[in-house]
């Protein structure tokens, strides 16, 4: 696996920022009432994850250490500013379902995250691709609790009913539902051990544990070899 397909593979799967890593829980418990919301909070944190990590890698030897994190906040809010007027203009009901949650996207830790400890050390290419990793893992997140939230309390699937009314639970297009789908496709993801915030994988805790238990065989040697050397003294 090249470096850039391992920066993929690491924001979607290995530190997956929503279910592994448990950032940016503010948008993501707040817009997913809905698959399209999910989906469209997702994608503008991606374009902007994208475009302030290649413009901050490229100015990563520019930028003074002692304003980095100002200079950071000035490049995202930049480019949030440019997704919330795109948004208004051709993509209106989505731009009115996200809100306010579309300008915090300059204070979402994902992209000061990313910005502070790959892209202001790392070339472009690879900035990149980590913003794309990280964009995608946080839109497939987004969007797999607003699928979940949409079917259970409104029986839809972006916008498309398919179940009859009378067996919705209005509860989970409510405030309490995100955290009960976070927490139950969190478990899921125990149960199958894949890697999430609450679990350790089972080659660490083997590996623990069999340095735990194992002989200190090095000392059994040399109290082996101090015995065999005081029975020939004494034999003597």
């Amino acid at each position: 696996m090249n470096r850039l397909t391992e920066r993929l593979h690491n924001g979607i799967i290995k530190e997956n920022p929503t279910f592994v890593m448990m950032l940016g829980m503010c948008p993501t418990l707040a817009v997913t009432s809905t698959a399209m919301n999910g989906l469209g909070m997702g994608l503008s944190t991606t374009v902007v994850l994208i475009l302030s990590n290649i413009l901050i890698s490229l100015l990563r030897k520019v930028i003074p250490d002692k304003v980095r994190i100002p200079a950071f906040i000035v490049i995202v809010a930049s480019f949030v500013t440019i997704v919330q007027l795109t948004l208004q203009a051709y993509i209106p009901f989505l731009y009115s379902a996200l809100g306010v949650y579309i300008p915090l996207i300059v204070v979402n830790c994902i992209i000061l995250g990313r910005a502070e400890s790959y892209a202001s050390k790392n070339p472009v290419f690879a900035s990149a691709f980590d913003g794309i990793g990280m964009g995608l893992g946080f839109t497939i997140g987004l969007t797999l609790i607003g699928i979940f939230r949409e079917i259970l309390g409104s029986g839809a699937i972006f916008g498309h009913s398919f179940l009859p009314e009378a067996v919705n639970i209005s509860i989970f297009v409510m405030a309490p539902g995100a955290f009960f789908v976070l927490a139950g496709l969190t478990a899921i993801q125990n149960k199958l051990k894949m890697p999430s915030a609450t679990n350790v994988s089972d080659e660490k805790q083997e590996d623990s544990i069999a340095e735990e238990e194992a002989p200190d065989t090095v000392g059994e040697e040399i109290l082996q070899a101090e015995g065999e050397e005081r029975e020939e003294a004494e034999k003597e």
